[in-house]
């Protein structure tokens, strides 16, 4: 990778692409999320334990509207994790921040959402059937 005058790494993120790894993290996470919901045996264990990791969509969207503040706040000098030795005072770090928040945040909120989703499937299930626990 190219390295501008200050050090930093280019080219530099893009949101598509830093959005992009978000959901794709937030996808992946649904496999653990459903293998640890079907080891859960009672009902209504399992849709307390759905219920609590559905809220995190709050969360998600908490950080992807304050990444997406810091993004633009950050007027396009958006630096990766691993330019943080180029940070020189202490504004540069909301350089840094913007893309992690964004990332975190997507991933929260498919991950939210597939809870709840799943919330619905199993709160919906007939008794005697593998998801209803």
């Amino acid at each position: 990778m190219a390295l501008d005058q200050d050090g930093v790494m280019l080219p530099r993120l893009r949101p598509a692409e830093v959005a992009r790894r978000g959901v794709a993290f937030g996808l992946l996470s649904v496999v653990p999320l459903v293998a640890v919901t079907l080891t859960i045996s009672g009902h209504s264990d399992r849709r307390d334990f759905l219920a609590v990791v559905s809220a995190v969509v709050l969360f998600g969207a908490f950080f992807s509207v304050t990444g997406a503040g810091f993004w633009w706040a950050s007027a396009g000098d958006i630096r990766r994790v691993r330019d943080w030795g180029t940070i020189t005072g202490q504004s540069d770090s909301v350089t840094l921040v913007g893309p992690v928040f964004l990332r975190c945040g997507l991933f929260l909120l498919v991950l939210g959402t597939a809870a709840a989703g799943l919330y619905q499937l199993v709160d919906a299930a007939p008794y005697d059937s593998w998801l209803y626990g």
